[in-house]
């Protein structure tokens, strides 16, 4: 990865901002947003965070924060990790929980947190429960498990800073290092012409709305850009990251500046009223069996690779059905498809794999007005043997799915990213107390000490996402839970002090 050359003015800025930030945080998510959260707690308050979103607006999909995240997320700030358990349990117990329309997957009449989720094989027998109960994660795990609207989340954590510190409306489009002034500049492109919506995850089979795909010089005509300085650039801007293809823009990791397609894919249907009593009767008899979430796999089949290669269909029941379908399938067999066409394709794919006749029944039931797609696209960890695209550049390092993002199978990409913001404000509140603002070499060391310590760890994560050897047996299950879950966290935070702290 190459540090941006001071030379680079490929976007001149209408404004510049002389001051210059301890940290500027590209990406108000829930990653950036907790990172900036933990730097105030440390007293460092010269910050700031930007974000492209034009305004903070109620879109989003539901987030489960699973103990390592809150975990992580208590250490950043106790007062956070309150405030969010409260917002989780206002979330779960409002009317919009249970009646709310939404095009987002699971942000309507998801279980109340003392159910359970049911996973069961194609014949409806039960394989595995899983408690949904904070407490009973609390007691295995020592730590519990929420579920949050994106949305309250992002707004929880967002009012825990002060207002003047969260700018949306500033879109990241360069990043220039600038050594004699000890810092690097982040150009930004305040737009008011075109609304777009970073936050919407799922496709109707609309064109993707990306304005880096588009003829800038004519966005930029009706566009003010301002530029801020920063001492350390920390890049939460998700998995679509521009500061990521900005810094591997020539350089040997060119080629793995955006994200590649996962091989994964998943059809959506928000609602299905109209359903016969005689089908409803066989799906509650044979696979909800009074659950009112379940997902249903081929758990018969023993390799990992294979159990891999077979759709998952996740279920929610309440006065309406609805369902995600995970499909390992060719990214051009979904682009562009809506309506009877997704249909089309769930039906095809739930037939390949010897799906029961009622599920098969249930999509073809499917409104094709409710239907949505979404591609998951990854940054892995390890490209490909011993190729480790670089987390970091000069002053500049990125988190979250910036850095590692993948497919949501595991629930991990919230988690893993408050882990980053975990061990990142450590390093830096390490820099601060050392004063090496100006040491580059001690930057360095830091950023490369968040590497070592997260890449092998977000290797083994994106395996059981991409492999699902966790739901093989029981035995993995419970091994996959004690590694995630169950770490020392005090221990982590006390190998990332310099050797004179600990």
């Amino acid at each position: 990865m190459n540090t941006p050359q001071s030379q680079s003015t490929a976007y001149a800025a209408d404004t510049f901002i002389n001051k210059i930030y301890d940290v500027v945080i590209v990406g108000a998510g829930p990653v950036g947003l907790a990172t900036a959260i933990g730097l105030r707690k440390r007293g460092i308050e010269n910050i700031l965070v930007i974000d492209q979103a034009r305004a903070f607006r109620q879109v989003g999909q539901v987030v489960d924060l699973l103990p390592n995240g809150l975990k992580a997320l208590k250490y950043l700030e106790p007062n956070a990790y309150e405030a969010v358990k409260t917002a989780s349990l206002t979330f779960v117990n409002s009317p919009q929980f249970d009646k709310e329309q939404t095009t987002e997957v699971s942000e309507k009449n998801l279980p109340k947190p003392s159910q359970q989720w049911v996973s069961k094989n194609l014949q409806g027998k039960l394989v595995r429960a899983t408690s949904l109960s904070f407490d009973v994660w609390l007691q295995n795990y020592g730590e519990g498990r929420i579920s949050i609207s994106w949305y309250d989340l992002q707004t929880t954590l967002r009012k825990l800073l002060p207002e003047d510190q969260v700018k949306p409306n500033h879109r990241c489009i360069n990043v220039v290092d600038e050594p004699e002034m000890g810092c690097v500049r982040l150009d930004c492109l305040s737009d008011t012409s075109v609304e777009a919506n970073p936050y919407a995850y799922w496709a109707d089979g609309q064109k993707n709305n990306d304005l880096l795909a588009q003829n800038l010089d004519s966005v930029y005509q009706n566009s003010v850009t301002k530029s801020f300085r920063a001492k350390i650039a920390v890049a939460a801007d998700g998995i679509n990251s521009t500061v990521r293809r900005l810094l591997y823009a020539d350089s040997p990791y060119q080629s793995f500046a955006k994200p590649e397609y996962s091989g994964y894919a998943a059809i959506y249907c928000r609602e299905i009223t109209d359903i016969p009593k005689e089908l409803r009767s066989r799906l509650e008899e044979k696979f909800f069996a009074g659950s009112p979430i379940l997902t249903v796999a081929n758990y018969d089949l023993a390799s990992q690779h294979s159990f891999s290669e077979c759709p998952r269909m996740m279920l929610v029941n309440r006065e309406s059905i609805l369902y995600l379908l995970h499909l390992p399938v060719p990214l051009n067999s979904l682009q562009d498809k809506s309506g009877n066409e997704l249909i089309n394709l769930a039906l095809q794919e739930l037939e390949k794999a010897d799906y029961p006749d009622e599920l098969k029944q249930l999509v073809q039931l499917s409104p094709p007005e409710n239907m949505s797609q979404r591609p998951y696209y990854i940054h892995r960890a390890t490209a490909c043997k011993n190729i480790f695209p670089g987390w970091s550049a000069g002053r500049i390092i990125l988190v979250g799915d910036a850095a590692h993002g993948m497919p949501p199978f595991m629930a991990q990409g919230a988690n893993q990213g408050l882990e980053d913001a975990m061990v990142v404000t450590t390093l830096i509140n390490n820099i601060a107390k050392e004063n090496d603002w100006d040491n580059k070499q001690a930057i360095a060391t830091a950023f490369e000490k968040y590497e070592r310590l997260r890449r092998p760890f977000m290797e083994y994560i994106q395996a059981a996402t991409l492999t699902h050897f966790p739901s093989s047996s029981d035995q993995q299950w419970q091994e996959y839970n004690q590694k995630v879950y169950t770490r020392n966290f005090d221990q982590i935070i006390t190998e990332l002090q310099p050797i004179s702290h600990k």
